[in-house]
């Protein structure tokens, strides 16, 4: 009896694991099916313009050639494609380009649950968000040689090189970080250590290369070139069978690469002319008055900074708004003996260090004291000072963890308070972002001095300010 009920039980057992081969090999199936079938579609294609796919083989990209997942794009000096993928996101390949569709696991039924990586290895690229990255952003990811770039649901370009990018945000935001043990061009989604978040109200971009290693936000009023508004574009064709014989990079156009421009170019229609946006302001800085004992009026001198292990910098020149701005100094001033840790608009904190990166040993818990301060209320009607009136930062390195509160007013806004808690990664770097508030900031490798810019949103504008602190 027992020898007949171990043998149903075997036949039972090899049932269940029959039934489970039989579900893996389908679902083997669906996806080498979608494989098959591809992931996007080529929309337009002026110049020319090559498609390498995983089995090494080669074609010319026409209009209508699907897209698989390992193929690569590749566009020679007058080489120009559209791609439109099945979750309607938007690719412009720009010429002297490669960009390799690592990944696109796009799930129609639940679109969170898909994935989503681009590579580009060279050039410039345009890219605007489809369902798939809208739904899950933590899944999208575009690496460039240098950096990983997350996104909010947007709309943005970037350009690289082996040693360099930039990026512009035209519609939500960006996330931008160096490859690091804590950031894995195999991962998926925005990085967090190092990081510089970008957004299309900025009127900046971010710039990473061999100078300045971590991203960086700088202003975009000159820029010019692959990342403007006004862009060297290609000229649409009139009809049927011109569009690969156009020469690119001769006329000047703003492109638009939207479903209703991609639905026009595709049947060949007459574009309306387009105007070109007028010159963008001059980033908006601080004004130079100070209304708090942690911001005196007096610029700082080298003799104030040389003992400093923390210092911030500025990356732009103030152009005379900044006389009178204490917490920051040159970047020629700052960097001297230091090197960058983090940075926000046109700041960044360096650091002294020793080429190891490593914090101190056994530190524990630390409470640190506010040293100096300076808050900006950002409004419509303008920019002012506000009051710090004190705060506190608290780090236990024992669980690599940080809490601080600042105290502000203004008769503007009233009082307002800011909090942020998190982690500490490696290298002595902490961040804390939200939906409406967000810092970062960097500790001294001895434990000694710490400093973060932050940045909270109010109901009718946003406070952003710079802190440094001491050990108590």
């Amino acid at each position: 009896m027992k020898s007949g009920l171990r043998l149903k039980k075997s036949a039972l057992s090899l049932s269940v694991a029959a039934l489970l081969l039989a579900q893996v090999a389908a679902v083997d199936s669906a996806l080498a099916d979608t494989a098959a079938a591809g992931v996007g579609e080529v929309s337009l294609v002026l110049g020319k313009a090559y498609l390498e796919s995983a089995d090494n083989s080669r074609e010319l990209i026409r209009a209508g050639t699907r897209i698989s997942v390992s193929d690569r794009i590749m566009t020679e000096a007058n080489g120009h494609v559209h791609i439109r993928f099945d979750d309607e996101a938007l690719v412009s390949v720009r010429p002297d380009s490669l960009l390799e569709i690592e990944r696109y696991d796009y799930n129609a039924a639940s679109p969170e649950q898909s994935s989503i990586k681009l590579n580009l290895v060279e050039g410039v690229t345009r890219a605007i968000s489809g369902k798939g990255a809208h739904a899950a952003r933590e899944r999208f990811r575009l690496n460039t040689p240098i950096a990983a770039i997350g996104v909010r649901g947007t709309d943005f370009v970037v350009s690289a090189t082996d040693v360099s990018v930039r990026a512009l945000v035209r519609e939500g935001a960006i996330v931008v970080a160096p490859f690091s043990s804590d950031c894995l061009a195999s991962n998926f989604g925005p990085c967090v250590v190092n990081a510089v978040e970008l957004t299309q109200e900025s009127l900046q971009v971010v710039q990473m290369d061999g100078r300045t290693p971590l991203p960086r936000l700088v202003p975009a009023t000159d820029e010019r070139g692959p990342l403007s508004r006004e862009e060297v574009e290609v000229e649409v064709a009139d009809a049927p069978g011109k569009a690969e014989d156009k020469a690119v990079g001769t006329d000047v156009y703003l492109e638009s690469v939207t479903s209703r421009k991609v639905a026009l170019v595709a049947s060949n229609a007459v574009l309306p002319p387009v105007t070109p946006p007028a010159p963008l302001p001059p980033a908006l800085l601080p004004p130079v008055t100070t209304a708090a004992d942690f911001t005196p009026g007096t610029a700082l001198v080298a003799a104030e900074v040389a003992s400093d292990q923390l210092v911030w910098g500025r990356y732009a020149n103030l152009d005379g708004q900044g006389i009178g701005e204490r917490l920051s100094t040159t970047y020629e001033l700052a960097s001297v003996g230091r090197d960058i840790t983090v940075g926000d608009n046109v700041y960044g904190l360096f650091r002294t260090e020793n080429g190891t990166k490593r914090i101190a040993p056994d530190l524990g818990v630390v409470s640190f004291g506010l040293s100096s301060a300076q808050a900006f209320y950002h409004s419509g009607s303008g920019v002012v000072a506000m009051q710090v009136n004190g705060g506190n930062l608290k780090i236990d390195f024992n669980e690599s963890s940080f809490a601080t509160d600042l105290g502000l007013s203004h008769s503007s806004t009233g009082k307002v308070d800011f909090s942020a808690a998190g982690r500490i990664y490696d290298g002595g770097y902490f961040y804390s972002n939200t939906d409406t508030q967000k810092m970062h900031g960097a500790i001294s490798l001895d434990g000694a001095e710490a400093g973060y810019f932050f940045e909270k949103q109010l109901l009718d504008g946003s406070v952003q300010g710079l802190t440094l602190w001491d050990k108590q």
